[in-house]
């Protein structure tokens, strides 16, 4: 595994390409994108896919006279959007809300460019939160994604399936809350539940997110892991490691003493994401060796 990860970031540090990935950060890591729902492409490009530019919120009423899905487990209303890709990473926040104890149960299919399922979040990553002020009973989950480069937009699925369908949510009855918020005893009553629907409510935020460690969309994951997911023609790492900039003056050699020794002990101890984002340091000061240094630390590391 590390050997393969150091081969991908050693053809991105030179200029090379990587097929399709896709890539999360969460403290529940999406499903092994093996395990998603096959949807035909057929179907895909008959869904209407509606916009979402970060920043962005958008609250999604889902009705029987919604976009619809009726194949294998899938079914109901659906809610579609279409991502840019070309504007770096992006924290995506789904919620669903609890309307008269009714509540759709979300699973989230992520798309590429060429609409191949990059990653998937089953509607186990959407876990139960309580209301609050200003906040109604939710399922909730946020996906960390980094389009891969050279891609125009991605594509995100939202629908429910017939396994949750028979499936219900335990809420916190709003006396509980209430009393855990001030301190009271928590009173010996039932907790609502809520019937999983077809349809429902939900609201979506899109925001630009700076930094490493979300899902990339283009390669398709084999297994789960705790490292990075990519979502198109080229791994997030390859937003890691661009062409070196040109700048204005040389850096100091002591500078760049300090950075190469830097990306050689990263390498070494195999932390692969620092030693990329210390080359992108160096190279953005005008470092014009950290880039030999890393390709040659991964050789020997691989």
């Amino acid at each position: 595994m590390k050997k393969n990860l150091l081969s991908l970031c050693l053809a991105l540090a030179m200029g090379g390409t990587a097929p399709l990935a896709v890539q999360a950060e969460s403290t529940i890591s999406p499903a092994n994108i093996s395990i998603a729902p096959t949807i035909s492409t057929a179907q895909l490009q008959h869904v209407p896919w509606q916009p979402l530019v970060p920043p962005a919120t958008q609250d999604i009423k889902l009705t029987s006279a919604s976009p619809q899905i009726s194949q294998g487990n899938i079914t109901g209303a659906v809610a579609a959007f279409a991502l840019p890709a070309d504007r770096g990473s992006m924290e995506i926040t789904l919620s669903s809300l609890v309307t008269d104890n009714q509540l759709y149960a979300p699973s989230v299919l992520v798309l590429d460019e060429q609409m191949r399922p990059a990653a998937y979040y089953p509607s186990s990553y959407f876990t139960y939160e309580k209301a609050g002020i200003m906040t109604s009973d939710r399922l909730q989950g946020v996906m960390k994604l980094t389009p891969a480069l050279g891609q125009k937009q991605i594509y995100l699925l939202v629908y429910t399936t017939r396994d949750d369908l028979v499936k219900t949510t335990q809420l916190l009855d709003p006396a509980k809350a209430y009393a855990m918020g001030v301190g009271n005893a928590v009173p010996d009553i039932p907790d609502p539940i809520a019937k999983h629907s077809p349809t429902g409510n939900l609201k979506i935020k899109a925001t630009a997110e700076q930094g490493m460690g979300n899902v990339m969309i283009g390669l398709i994951q084999s297994a789960p892991t705790p490292a990075p997911v990519v979502v198109g023609n080229t791994p997030q790492l390859a937003a890691a490691a661009p062409q070196p900039t040109k700048v204005a003056e040389p850096m100091l050699s002591e500078t760049e003493n300090y950075f190469n020794q830097a990306i050689k002990d990263a390498v070494k101890v195999g932390d692969v994401d620092k030693a990329l984002k210390l080359l992108n340091e160096a190279e953005h000061l005008g470092s014009t060796s950290a880039r030999k240094t890393f390709i040659s630390s991964v050789k020997g590391k691989g």
